[in-house]
C-alpha cells in the first residue's frame, strides 16, 4: 500500500512541478502510507531448465553389506606372452627298479619289430639284385651263386635268412626268381638226425613241402636242399654252388 501511496506523491510532484510554471502553489507533507493490499494469486510453473552436469561420486559407505551375485564369465582373451622360463626342479624320489630290460617281452617284442623295419630294407637294398614282396616276405637275390654255408652267411649280413617256402604261394614266388636266373637255389631247409627228415634252419618241423618226385634220396649224404626252376624240391650236397635267395 505504501508503494500506491509513494506513487501518488510522486504523480502530485509531477503535477506540481507543471503548476509551478503556470503559478506559485504550496506544497503539503506526505500523508501517512496506506494499508497493504491482499498478495495476488501463484503464477504458472515455468518450464524445466537444463539437466545440470553429474556431481562428484560420494563417499565410500561403510563395510559389511551383502556381496552381490557374481555376474557372467566374459569372452576369452588373447593368450599372454610366454613366460620365462622357471628353475630346474628338485628331482623327486627314484621309484622302483623296474624289470630288467630282456625279461620285459612287450619291451622286446616292440624292439624286435624295429630291428625286423629296419633291417629288412637295409638287407633287401645291400643285395640289390632281383626282389619279389609275397605277404608280409620279402624274397630278394644278388644274383650270386655260392655253397650253402656262404649263401646263409651272406643273407644273416643282410639281415634276414636263406629263402624258405612255408605255403604254395611263397614256393611259386621263389621259383619265379629260380627261372628268371635259369639256375638252382638252396632253401632255408637242413636234414635233421634222422636219415630222410628235414627241418626249418631254426630246428623247427617243416609244415609244407614241394619234393620231386622220389626225392629225397641222398641216404643222409645229400644234407641240403636245392629248388629246381620248376619249383620242386631236391636234396643236394651242401658244397655245390646255388644262386643266393634271402627272405626278410
Amino acid at each position: 500500500m505504501w508503494l500506491l501511496s509513494l506513487a501518488f506523491t510522486l504523480v502530485l510532484l509531477v503535477v506540481s512541478g507543471v503548476m509551478y510554471d503556470m503559478k506559485e502553489v504550496c506544497v503539503g507533507s506526505p500523508g501517512i502510507p496506506g494499508t497493504p493490499g491482499s498478495h495476488g494469486l501463484p503464477g504458472r510453473d515455468g518450464r524445466d531448465g537444463i539437466k545440470g552436469d553429474p556431481g562428484p561420486p560420494g563417499p565410500m559407505g561403510p563395510p559389511g553389506g551383502m556381496p552381490g551375485l557374481p555376474g557372467s564369465d566374459g569372452p576369452i582373451g588373447a593368450p599372454g606372452v610366454t613366460g620365462e622360463r622357471g628353475d630346474k626342479g628338485v628331482p623327486g624320489e627314484r621309484g622302483p627298479p623296474g624289470l630288467p630290460g630282456y625279461l620285459d617281452e612287450e619291451l622286446q617284442s616292440t624292439l624286435h619289430n624295429f630291428r625286423r623295419q629296419i633291417l629288412q630294407p637295409m638287407g633287401v637294398l645291400s643285395l640289390q639284385g632281383s626282389m619279389l614282396a609275397v605277404g608280409e616276405k620279402v624274397f630278394s637275390t644278388n644274383g650270386q651263386s655260392v655253397n650253402f654255408d656262404t649263401s646263409r652267411e651272406s643273407c644273416a649280413r643282410a639281415g634276414g635268412q636263406i629263402a624258405v617256402p612255408r605255403s604254395p604261394e611263397e614256393n611259386a614266388a621263389i621259383a619265379s626268381i629260380v627261372k628268371q636266373h635259369n639256375t638252382y637255389a638252396y632253401l632255408g631247409l637242413a636234414e635233421g638226425p634222422t636219415t630222410g627228415e628235414f627241418y626249418y634252419l631254426d630246428g623247427g618241423p617243416v609244415n609244407y613241402t614241394n619234393w620231386y618226385s622220389g626225392e629225397p634220396r641222398g641216404q643222409g649224404k645229400e644234407r641240403c636242399v636245392e629248388m629246381y626252376t620248376d619249383g620242386q624240391w631236391n636234396d643236394k650236397n651242401c658244397l655245390q654252388y646255388r644262386l643266393t635267395i634271402c627272405e626278410f
